[in-house]
């Protein structure tokens, strides 16, 4: 099965029509959202297009309230999205398994748990207990990496709207089999952040600095070990 894994959206429209765009000329089977799709300038955009593209989702931590969000994000994001919506995400299911593969936001516990390439192999080992699938794809921490621990496969994806790789673009992963692909999409990203500042969003700002100025992934990773641990 070839499928097409999205991590991380974040709202961002442009860099998701883009995607969408490369994806559609892949011949893929099915789209994977894996989760934090609704947190940032187009909650209600990027929902329907993926919708629209028949994607299977997943639950982030995103897609939910969060004590750690910054003040009246997500009261922003509940006034742009409709009842219907806010019901979907709030039943999505933490891990999926498709073709043989599981997808999942954080790990297959937690939404909000974080393994980056730094990561202790104890710290995978716990995460992934119980999970029977070889191959694991997750989000979360916007920085696309691979370990093995104990025969476990766990790739991240890397994020399609804000992502941490020192370098612009929108990134993403191709599932094929047990063949992973990390993927790299370009997009007019100085016109995204200008649509990103005028949508009234409350963290428009820093979501367009992230996107002009990428954060460097060695920095990032050991940022959320030190809040991991």
């Amino acid at each position: 099965m070839r499928v097409a894994a999205l991590c991380d959206v974040h709202g961002n429209l442009p860099a998701l029509e883009a995607v969408l765009a490369e994806v559609a000329s892949l011949e893929v089977d099915r789209i994977v959202c894996g989760g934090d799709v609704v947190a940032g300038p187009f909650p209600r955009e990027c929902l329907d297009k993926l919708v629209g593209a028949e994607a299977i989702f997943v639950r982030g931590n995103a897609d939910r309230e969060s004590p750690r969000a910054p003040a009246g994000t997500w009261e922003w994001i509940v006034a742009n999205l409709d009842p219907l919506s806010v019901a979907f995400l709030a039943e999505l299911p933490q891990a999926v398994a498709l073709g043989g593969v599981l997808y999942c936001h954080g790990s297959p516990r937690d939404d909000d748990e974080i393994l980056t390439r730094d990561s202790s192999d104890e710290r995978f080992r716990a995460a992934l207990k119980g999970v029977e699938e070889s191959l694991v794809v997750g989000g979360h921490t916007h920085v696309q990496f691979e370990r093995v621990v104990d025969g476990i496969r766990f790739v991240n994806a890397g994020s399609v709207g804000i992502p941490y790789e020192g370098k612009q673009g929108a990134f993403w992963l191709l599932v094929d089999g047990e063949s992973v692909d990390f993927r790299q999409t370009p997009y007019a990203v100085d016109s995204a952040a200008a649509l990103i500042r005028a949508s009234g969003y409350p963290s428009a700002d820093q979501v367009a600095g992230w996107l002009l100025e990428p954060e460097d992934p060695d920095a990032v990773s050991a940022y959320f070990e030190s809040i991991a641990t």
